[in-house]
């Protein structure tokens, strides 16, 4: 009795979680969610942002307001979200380089796992062995003799050093235990250029950016990573299919937000997002850059980031990949 007393007579403020308030925990959101999209507008991640964004707004009743921010890798997005008040109004749409590849394999200013609070994923397109069309191979065990027969003599492109694209193709090479040259571009699209014409030879381009390229006949695709196969590429195989382990790794979106965000606010944003992403025709918008939605818990995502990090961190140790040296 004494102990009900006392509760009733504390301040409601002190019996929220600790950096709700009162009012937060009635009106949350009470006005417009800045969503910050580490990349310039008009590109995948920033279509993805705002196909998600904008469903996602209805059902909270209150709208988003999507902020641009390129440069720096995404460093810039993730310094000015872990930089702001932890309050839910400020998001930020982490992806496979934020918070995966970028700290494994360079210094960034911020703690991709201690600096933020996992919202929940939104989901992943895997990615795809592709070759020149001209290479006279067809599957990926033809394309490792090919390779070992010519050591040293062919190259693969990337979208830059420390890149998805990049360590994809480390970490097969490192199974195949043979030897290409790397020659990383600035950007996926420079680097199709050069396969295409034959100055390099094999890549690991995100599905999304490679499909026009397969389905036009410019390059042959021969395997995906992920898990299980791809629905715009059913007859490609993964490559666990065929016996290589440890290609899971896909490029993926998510949502995180400032460290220290109120759990009731954290869960009404990862119920809301996972409601959007079930949506049936979701898939479909997101289909346009080959990515299946993969909703999750927050305790989940934060999970897989982490997972995430340790195992590009590992293939880059094991690779002596450290771009800050």
């Amino acid at each position: 009795m004494k102990r009900r007393v006392l509760l009733q007579a504390l301040p409601a403020s002190l019996l929220l979680p600790a950096g709700l308030s009162q009012a937060q925990a009635q009106a949350y959101p009470a006005k417009p969610i800045r969503y910050i999209v580490p990349v310039a507008a008009g590109g995948g991640s920033d279509m993805v942002g705002r196909t998600v964004t904008e469903r996602w707004g209805k059902l909270l009743n209150q709208s988003f307001v999507v902020d641009n921010q390129g440069g720096g890798g995404g460093v810039i997005a993730c310094q000015a979200t872990a930089r702001a008040a932890p309050d839910g109004y400020t998001l930020l749409q982490g992806y496979v380089a934020t918070h995966g590849t970028s700290p494994a394999t360079r210094k960034v200013p911020y703690d991709a796992v201690k600096d933020f609070t996992p919202v929940g994923m939104i989901g992943g397109t895997p990615n795809v062995l592709v070759v020149n069309a001209n290479l006279p191979v067809h599957t990926v065990q033809e394309f490792v003799e090919h390779l070992r027969a010519r050591a040293g003599k062919l190259s693969y492109g990337s979208a830059g050093a420390g890149s998805l694209t990049h360590l994809t193709m480390e970490l097969f090479k490192q199974q195949i235990q043979a030897f290409m040259v790397h020659i990383p571009y600035r950007g996926v699209a420079p680097a199709f250029t050069d396969l295409i014409g034959g100055q390099t030879q094999a890549m690991f381009p995100g599905l999304a950016a490679a499909l026009p390229h397969i389905r036009g006949g410019r390059v042959r695709a021969l395997a995906v990573t992920g898990g299980q196969r791809h629905p715009q590429l059913k007859d490609t195989p993964t490559l666990d299919e065929l016996g290589y382990k440890g290609f899971d790794a896909m490029q993926w979106y998510g949502v995180v937000g400032p460290a220290g965000m109120p759990a009731p606010i954290v869960k009404q944003l990862n119920d809301t997002l996972n409601t959007v992403l079930q949506a049936p025709d979701m898939r479909d918008k997101l289909s346009i850059e080959a990515i299946e939605p993969m909703p999750m818990s927050p305790e989940q995502f934060g999970q897989f980031v982490r997972d995430d990090i340790a195992r590009w961190t590992r293939l880059a140790k094991d690779r002596s990949i450290q771009l800050d040296s």
